[in-house]
């Protein structure tokens, strides 16, 4: 989610504008002036779309150097639902991103699947994985440095799948706080907190269906 508020202007005229485009498209059109400016040289950007029908119009402007691209824009795919609203929250912690990222460090990611564990009683917040070396925990207690915020109403564990989490650790490399929430189902909504280098802020979601349901005799 980028906020209108890091855009120097902001105009929509529709209530809202969804379409598709190829993200490795828009990506290469991005990085045209290469992916590291000249120290004091910043790359300006401008962002046009006419509506139903029209490409997605960029403007990138460095050194007084101007590059046009023309992005066609496709259908849009009908969004996954997985009604995840805050007043469904059942769990809730704010963690120092540095502590997730110790965690994809340390543990066995040969496993499968990545058990996480919230609980308002010990263990408190519990990564759990379960490779070829056998099964490896990590947990952080309520008290801890790396614990912004912590918020559990009852202990719930679930089990993510890791080849469906990874592509988040994208996001997870640049965010200095991520918010993890779970709702009554166990789906999984992760809020990786970005802050660009003039101090304005967006934010990342990503959402995950449990794996399967865990019995006590798993436990």
């Amino acid at each position: 989610l980028l906020q209108a508020e890091i855009f120097q202007e902001f105009a929509v005229q529709e209530e809202s504008v969804t379409f598709r485009i190829n993200l490795s498209v828009l990506l290469d059109c991005l990085t045209i002036f290469g992916t590291s400016s000249l120290p004091g040289t910043a790359t300006a950007l401008r962002m046009c779309y006419r509506g139903y029908g029209y490409p997605l119009m960029l403007f990138l402007e460095e050194g007084g150097v101007v590059t046009v691209c023309k992005i066609n824009t496709q259908e849009p795919d009908e969004l996954l639902d997985f009604d995840f609203c805050s007043t469904k929250v059942v769990n809730k912690i704010i963690l120092q991103s540095e502590g997730l990222r110790e965690a994809f460090a340390e543990l066995d990611m040969t496993s499968e699947v990545l058990q996480i564990t919230m609980s308002p009683d010990k263990p408190y917040f519990r990564l759990s994985t379960f490779g070829n070396a056998g099964s490896a925990h990590l947990d952080y207690p309520r008290d801890s440095d790396l614990m912004e915020a912590f918020h559990c109403n009852q202990t719930q564990t679930n089990r993510y799948k890791i080849s469906l989490l990874k592509p988040s650790t994208k996001a997870l490399a640049l965010s200095c706080k991520v918010s993890i929430r779970t709702d009554a189902q166990g789906f999984l909504s992760l809020q990786y907190m970005i802050r660009n280098e003039d101090g304005q802020v967006c934010f990342v979601e990503y959402y995950c269906c449990p794996d399967e349901d865990i019995t006590e005799a798993e436990l």
